[in-house]
C-alpha cells in the first residue's frame, strides 16, 4: 500500500508571536482557513486513505495534532517523547509501517509547507510512487528565482520517466548559497530546490538507515521490540537529519523535477507571498486597515483593530499578548527576539 508520513515537529520560532512552543507553525492558519497541518492531511487523505496517513509529532503537541487530524486512527499519530531530528522520525515511522505492511511505499511530507496547486502536486506524488520501485525519489522544485534560503539538488543524467514526469540521478546536494551562487544555479538549469519531500519503498529506507546509520538502526529495532520502553530508548537515538545521515551518502537517490507552486513558508515574508495582494501590494488579514500603505503585511486575526498609516514594506502581526512590527526582509531576525525573550526569562511569551 501507499502510505504518507507527515512530519509535524519543530518550534517555528520565526513565526513569533503567532507561533509559540505549544502552538508552533504547523498549527497556524497560513494561506487558508485550515492550519498547515490540516491542509497537508487534507491533500493526501483522499488519495491514500486515512488508515495510511501517519503524523509524527512531539509529546507537547500530541493532543493538538490528534484534534487537528480527527479522520486518522488514533494509533497513526506517533508521539516522540523528545525530538531527535528527521532521521529518527522517518526511521521510526518506516519501521512501524513495515511491521504492518512489508511491501509499503512511503511518502514523507513536512506538515508546514504550503502548496497552491494541489492537483499538480498529487500528479507528481502519483508519478513518484510509480518511480520509487527500488530508489528514494526526491521532489526537486524547479526554481523561479535565485533563492538563498533553500538548499539545492544538482540533477544528473535522466534515468527514466513515469506518468510524464522525468527522474534524474542526483549529482550532489548543496547548502543554501549566496546570491551570486544562486544566480548561477538558476541560469544553469541543473539545480532544483530541495523541497524536503520524497517517496521510497519502506524496505529501501530501512536498508539505507541500516547501512549509513547503524546505531540508529539498532536503536529502532530495540524500540520495535519493546515499544513500551519508548521513553527510555527514543531519547538515546542519534540526532541527525535524514539529508546528512542518508540522502547525501546513499547511491539510491533519484530526483524528480517538479514545477508545482510550493513554499516552505519559512518566515513572515514568505507567508505574505501565499496571499493575494491588493492594488497597493498589501495583504490585510482580520480586522486590519491601511491608509497610504504599500507592500505591507498586516495580520490582525487575533481580534483587535489594527490600523497602519503612511508606511511601506512593513510586517505587523498581532497576538493577544504581543505585537511584532518589522521591516520586510528582516523575518530571519525574529528568532533573535525569541532568544532575547528566553534570556530575559519571559517564558509566558514563548
Amino acid at each position: 500500500m501507499r502510505h504518507v508520513v507527515i512530519m509535524a515537529g519543530g518550534s517555528g520560532t520565526r513565526f513569533w508571536p503567532a507561533s509559540r512552543a505549544a502552538h508552533p507553525k504547523q498549527f497556524l492558519k497560513i494561506g487558508g482557513d485550515r492550519s498547515l497541518l490540516e491542509q497537508t492531511v487534507d491533500r493526501v487523505v483522499g488519495t491514500v486513505g486515512p488508515a495510511q496517513v501517519w503524523v509524527v509529532t512531539g509529546a507537547v503537541h500530541a493532543e493538538h495534532a490528534q484534534e487537528a487530524c480527527p479522520s486518522l486512527p488514533k494509533g497513526n499519530v506517533l508521539v516522540e517523547p523528545t525530538g531527535r531530528n528527521t532521521a529518527a522520525c522517518i526511521g521510526w515511522a518506516t519501521h512501524v509501517i513495515l511491521a504492518k505492511d512489508p511491501a509499503a511505499q512511503i511518502a514523507v511530507l513536512p506538515a508546514d509547507h504550503y502548496l497552491a496547486d494541489v492537483p499538480s502536486f498529487l500528479h507528481h506524488l502519483d508519478a513518484a510512487f510509480a518511480a520509487a520501485e527500488h530508489e528514494i525519489v526526491l521532489f526537486g522544485i524547479v526554481p523561479t528565482r535565485p533563492e538563498t534560503g533553500y538548499g539545492y539538488i544538482q540533477r544528473g543524467e535522466k534515468r527514466g520517466e513515469k506518468k510524464g514526469q522525468a527522474v534524474h540521478a542526483v549529482r550532489r546536494f548543496v547548502e543554501k548559497p549566496d546570491q551570486a551562487t544562486a544566480l548561477g544555479y538558476l541560469s544553469s538549469g541543473d539545480y532544483l530546490w530541495n523541497s524536503g519531500m520524497f517517496v521510497f519503498p519502506a524496505q529501501v529506507m530501512r536498508d539505507e538507515v541500516a547501512a549509513h546509520l547503524p546505531e540508529l538502526h539498532q536503536g529502532l529495532l530495540g524500540l520495535l521490540a519493546a515499544p513500551d520502553q519508548i521513553g527510555a530508548i527514543y531519547p538515546k537515538l542519534p540526532s541527525i537529519s535524514i539529508d546528512y545521515g542518508v540522502m547525501e551518502r546513499s547511491q539510491r537517490c533519484l530526483v524528480m523535477p517538479a514545477a508545482f507552486a510550493w513554499s516552505d513558508v519559512g518566515s513572515w515574508d514568505a507567508a505574505m507571498e501565499v496571499y493575494p495582494a491588493d492594488s497597493q501590494g498589501n495583504v490585510l488579514l482580520g480586522d486590519a486597515m491601511a491608509l497610504e500603505v504599500q507592500r505591507s503585511y498586516v495580520d490582525a486575526r487575533s481580534g483587535r483593530k489594527i490600523a497602519v498609516v503612511g508606511l511601506e514594506d512593513v510586517i505587523v502581526v498581532d497576538s493577544p499578548d504581543a505585537v511584532l512590527v518589522m521591516r520586510r526582509g528582516r523575518s530571519q531576525d525574529v528568532k533573535q527576539i525569541v532568544d532575547l525573550l528566553k534570556q530575559s526569562g519571559k517564558k509566558e511569551l514563548l
